[in-house]
């Protein structure tokens, strides 16, 4: 049986756990900063997930 740990172990396992880690952490950042802003605007942070609400932001865009 052959122990050594190939190439897609030691080279591109991690960089592709990488990447994902800071995707979620990207996705979490984007998030967060959309309800403070949502927040510190006066309205209800939750109220930012609401299709509605990106409906008009899209309309103020076009």
């Amino acid at each position: 049986m052959n122990n050594n740990p190939n190439r897609f172990d030691v080279f591109v396992k991690p960089v592709l756990i990488r990447i994902l880690l800071v995707a979620i952490a990207m996705t979490i950042a984007i998030i967060i900063g959309a309800m403070a802003g949502y927040a510190i605007g006066g309205g209800n942070p939750f109220r930012v997930f609401l299709p509605s609400t990106w409906g008009h932001l899209l309309d103020f865009v076009r």
